[in-house]
């Protein structure tokens, strides 16, 4: 079983001394997390659709084998309006990642509030054809999704179920790891139960300690013979902690 780790996103300010030397230019940070790690997922897409230009430069920066998540756009997530124009915008702008076989998929994260029904099940289908011909993962927050009709539909429809680890918060989906599609697609947000509703980035500041990885690692071991791949990410991104749990869980891994 293949494994990547990485972090979710990487241009943060606040990663200076903590990851990134303090001088290093804005435009060489993705220069210097290549170094240290093989995949990445790119979040400001779902703030923005970018020109082609920019996911071309991306790629012309990194190198053969380095992968790239991308993070779907808020209005295929949390619009959910008038979706198809600007999901042909989304998927012309991942054209310049997908010709130098960079994209290795499309992450969908719905809110807290998109609970399930048969109408949203209905929703993620069509989102998935949206999304042809790139892989398609799609991350729940609310634990309504972990249900039998849910996983019939992602594995009929080869989606990938994004598993999560959060807060032990009501509603919240628990620490499970599910596989219903092209392979483990696994994210750490962090356990900041104080901060997680309304706390900002807040939200995220938590350092996993390595009792807590080593949970993750045990249910990933499992799935060996399973799958041929596992990505996992890192999003407790405050302060570079998620660099440092990244690290961490590669030593677990020997990578």
């Amino acid at each position: 079983m293949e494994i990547r780790i990485g972090t979710s996103g990487y241009s943060f300010e606040d990663w200076r001394g903590e990851f990134y030397p303090a001088e290093v230019p804005k435009g060489k940070m993705l220069d210097f997390y290549q170094e240290h790690f093989n995949t990445v997922e790119i979040n400001s897409t779902y703030y923005r659709i970018p020109h082609p230009a920019v996911l071309a430069n991306m790629a012309k920066k990194t190198t053969p084998g380095f992968e790239f998540i991308v993070k779907a756009n808020q209005n295929l997530t949390h619009e959910r309006k008038e979706v198809e124009t600007p999901a042909a915008e989304f998927r012309e702008a991942l054209k310049p990642l997908a010709d130098r076989d960079r994209l290795k998929g499309i992450m969908a994260q719905f809110p807290w509030s998109f609970k399930y029904s048969p109408s949203h099940l209905a929703y993620l289908s069509m989102c998935r054809d949206l999304m042809q011909p790139y892989p398609f993962y799609v991350e729940f927050r609310h634990d309504s999704w972990l249900r039998k009709e849910t996983i019939e539909t992602m594995r009929n429809q080869n989606m990938g179920f994004v598993s999560v680890d959060g807060p032990r918060l009501a509603g919240l989906l628990p620490p499970e790891l599910v596989v219903t599609g092209p392979g483990a697609y696994i994210r750490l947000h962090g356990r900041n139960a104080d901060h997680w509703w309304g706390g900002g980035s807040l939200r995220y500041d938590y350092l996993y300690n390595e009792a807590e990885l080593k949970e993750w690692k045990e249910r990933i071991d499992r799935l060996k013979g399973e799958v041929n791949k596992a990505f996992i990410f890192f999003n407790n991104c405050h302060l570079g902690q998620a660099v440092k749990n990244a690290r961490d869980m590669m030593k677990m891994f020997d990578l």
